[in-house]
């Protein structure tokens, strides 16, 4: 069994690691710097990944 905690700690880091991943996208962008571009794609399906693990790892300690 997770600790809720731990849930809601992935889905913050998540959220963070989306957030930061888009301005590292957008940043890229407008610099025209493709390394950054790429790290900040990264960056989000990392967080995506993360929030939606916390998400289910909720989800189903929430159903037991």
């Amino acid at each position: 069994m997770t600790d809720k905690n731990d849930s809601m700690k992935n889905k913050l880091n998540g959220m963070k690691d989306k957030v930061v991943g888009e301005a590292k996208d957008q940043y890229g962008k407008a610099t025209d710097d493709k390394g950054k571009q790429v790290e900040g794609k990264t960056q989000k399906v990392k967080g995506k990944a993360e929030e939606s693990y916390g998400k289910a790892t909720e989800d189903k300690d929430e159903n037991r």
